[in-house]
């Protein structure tokens, strides 16, 4: 049968490597639901997606990839990024340290947590088609949305830098063709008040449609400051996504889309782990979320982005996008390290950034043997801000700086049908990139900063810690090359070997004086990755079972940890700054199962298993290898996670009944550089248990009942420790028991 590239051009997104997790009939869309309200599925859902830039369902992909329609999204309570952790395969996300929406990730163990600006993240986040280069902002709230993809393994080919762990896109509903919407409210405990709505369609004729959606989320603090009675760990958010799009004749369209998102939530609480030296008599607080703090209760990131976005159908054979971009955020925050009233780690921090983008993709399919996708990419980006630094009431420091990126690449991926069943894929994208840091790192004689300080310390004679304007330039080629065979029409066995990588820069915290290796260039991360998995269906399609197995080899890992030095020559470490360095080799190799399974028409048994073994080759600290005794972060052994669903028809509509059990092993919550015999910030195994239950009508009202940790589980997900010159030692949590109840209306 010939090929041919679809003609819908909503079929023609940025989804370079992603498809959706097949649904069963009954769970294609909360559209669907509510015109096909009957329970019975007789089996599991083909799904068409684009995951090459062309139609194909989800078994011919040979991609390790999990993805998410509204409507699993909704059953599964994902109310942001950090609800996925569980359901994909060796994926960890979460809230960074002291924010509710800056974004950590790690996919099969590589990431990066520092979310300074001079880092890059080591997991790229997508909204639709633009890649948001910083992680303030971007653990986003889900609403909405047409369908969130997490792909698994390096990008680099298709995605480009900064996916050597992987890729994450936001997906928003579309433009439809025809006039809907939907308005949702959710309450739940900690007075949690969400409410949710959007409304689109045509705009006086079908060529001009149009679409707006807003979500203001609500809830109080899981803790309190117990000084001034402000909540802390609380959740204030504003959200707004715009799309306008002008269809011109049937070969050319045109779409802009806007989107801001305003938090005003407080910082989030921390625990002490242990008492801090430096103020013996503050025992830890029995709360989890509860906090001393000295600082103000202010965590304020404002994010926003608009794109534009041009189709064209030049031929039969020959489709063309372009899309430009330009976003960006500020961020004012307040981390009070030791969590006490008293001053002795207090920062203030501000960050803002810019960035502008420019793709253009040509997609060729002629309906022959040989089919594929080119490009150009460029990014021109600038993020910089200000971190004031109080130790003690004695030692003031100001880090403030800016790196600029400029950075293209070309890319190509090809597929050739070499027989009926045995396809290669071949792709390759060439990057260069050119980084500038300025770096002004002074120190100030009492909190106002408005006075220099003689000096920065005893072996420092001047009061600037660092101060350079440096430039570097980075260029890679990250190839790919995949084979896959369908030994049966329901059985695909692939093989894939891929690269991908982060790129260096520069340590804006750099102690240029005391260290001076801190303000060299730190190099680019390097992942070569090789992956045998397979897609299959059996029972007449009643039962989906997705395999991989992979092998990465890890060079020039990127480690950001804090790190105490010499700071008046007497031999003894008595100050510390973030250190920025490379720390060698890893291997990472690990086994993936994802599995749906339909026995009946009313139970689905869903879920996954992960075993991951990350491991240093090399880890150089002080002329020494100490790999032996280092631990990835965010790396667990073993997780998985089970969903068994039940749905039966009652009346004209119909009840949906789930209860889920995750699980994660032993994980390092932070990066730390341990000797011998110390024991870094951990997390000992635990499970969680959700569950709920949705009523549809059978026309337009919906109603969910949901509850999340159930047991009330008390685990880290990541934290400081900084005991060897501040003393601090102090984890953050995830989030206690909540229940909600939500009531929708589809129209």
């Amino acid at each position: 049968m010939k090929r041919r590239i679809a003609a819908s051009r909503t079929h023609l997104s940025l989804a370079i490597a992603c498809a959706l997790l097949a649904p069963p009939a009954w769970a294609q869309s909360a559209d669907a639901q509510t015109q096909q309200p009957q329970a019975e599925a007789t089996t599991l859902g083909g799904v068409t997606v684009t995951a090459r830039k062309r139609e194909e369902t989800l078994q011919e992909v040979p991609v390790a990839v999990t993805a998410f329609t509204p409507e699993a999204l909704d059953r599964l309570a994902v109310d942001d990024l950090g609800d996925l952790d569980a359901q994909v395969p060796n994926l960890t996300v979460y809230a960074a340290r002291g924010s509710s929406s800056t974004i950590t990730a790690y996919i099969r163990g590589i990431g990066q947590s520092d979310p300074l600006w001079g880092v890059d993240p080591g997991v790229g986040i997508y909204m639709d088609d633009v890649y948001i280069a910083r992680p303030q902002g971007a653990l986003l709230d889900v609403f909405d949305v047409e369908r969130i993809e997490v792909l698994r393994g390096p990008q680099g080919t298709l995605y480009g830098k900064n996916t050597i762990g992987g890729a994450i896109k936001y997906v928003a509903r579309g433009l439809p063709q025809s006039f809907d919407g939907f308005a949702s409210v959710t309450v739940g405990n900690y007075d949690q008040l969400d409410v949710k709505a959007a409304v689109g369609g045509p705009l006086g004729s079908e060529s001009l449609r149009g679409r707006v959606a807003v979500a203001s989320l609500n809830r109080d603090g899981f803790g309190e400051n117990v000084r001034t009675g402000q909540d802390v760990s609380d959740k204030e958010i504003l959200a707004f996504r715009g799309q306008l799009g002008a269809w011109i004749g049937d070969d050319v369209d045109i779409q802009f889309a806007f989107d801001w998102m305003d938090d005003q939530s407080g910082v989030r609480g921390a625990r002490m782990l242990a008492p801090n030296r430096f103020a013996p008599t503050q025992a830890p607080m029995d709360d989890r979320y509860d906090v001393r703090n000295g600082m103000p209760n202010v965590n304020d990131t404002t994010m926003k982005g608009a794109s534009a976005t041009v189709n064209w159908r030049a031929s039969e054979d020959w489709v063309f996008k372009y899309v430009l971009a330009k976003r960006e955020s500020d961020t004012e925050t307040n981390i009070d390290f030791d969590t006490l009233p008293n001053i002795i780690a207090d920062v203030k921090a501000f960050y803002a950034d810019e960035q502008v983008s420019h793709e253009l993709q040509a997609n060729y399919d002629a309906g022959g043997r040989a089919r594929g996708v080119m490009g150009v990419y460029a990014f021109d980006g600038e993020a910089g801000g200000q971190v004031l630094n109080n130790f003690f009431n004695l030692s003031f420091g100001d880090t403030q700086g800016t790196v600029y990126t400029e950075s293209v690449a070309v890319y190509a991926d090809w597929t050739f049908d070499l027989t009926e069943r045995l396809t290669l894929d071949v792709g390759a994208r060439y990057t260069d990139e050119k980084k500038r840091a300025r770096v002004l790192n002074r120190c100030y004689s009492d909190a106002t900063f408005s006075q220099l300080a003689v000096r920065c310390a005893a072996n420092n004679p001047t009061p600037i810690a660092a101060n350079f304007d440096k430039r570097i330039d980075f260029q890679n080629l990250s190839p790919k090359v995949s084979l896959d065979w369908q030994a049966t029409d329901g059985i695909m066995l692939y093989a894939l070997a891929t690269r991908g990588f982060k790129s260096g820069g520069y340590n804006i915290r750099a102690q240029a004086t005391a260290v001076p290796r801190s303000a060299e260039p730190f190099d680019d991360e390097v992942v070569d990755s090789y992956e045998v998995g397979s897609k299959m269906a059996f029972l007449d399609d009643t039962l989906f079972l997705n395999l991989a197995y992979f092998h990465n080899r890890y060079k020039d890992i990127q480690l950001s940890v804090f790190t105490a030095y010499d700071s008046n020559g007497d031999g003894t470490n008595d100050a510390f700054f973030g250190d920025f360095t490379n720390a060698g080799a890893g291997t990472v190799r690990g086994f993936e199962v994802e599995y749906q399974w339909l026995p009946t028409e009313h139970w689905l048994l869903t879920g996954n298993l992960a075993w991951l073994d990350a491991e240093y080759d090399e880890f150089m600290y002080a002329g020494v290898n100490i790999a032996d005794e280092q631990e990835f972060t965010n790396a667990p052994k073993f997780s998985g996670a089970v969903n068994l669903e039940y749905r039966t028809d009652i009346g004209a509509g119909n009840l949906a009944a789930r209860v889920g059990y995750s699980y994660q092993d032993d994980v390092v919550a932070t990066t730390e550089i341990v000797r011998t015999g110390a024991r870094p910030i951990t997390q000992d195994a635990y499970g969680l248990v959700n569950a709920g239950v949705t009523w549809r009508s059978g026309g337009p009202w919906s109603v969910t009942v949901q509850g999340t940790n159930l047991t009330d589980k008390e685990y880290r997900t990541t934290g400081y420790n900084l005991q060897s010159a501040l003393g601090v030692l102090t984890g953050f949590y995830g989030p206690p028991r909540q229940y909600a109840v939500t009531v929708r209306y589809d129209f």
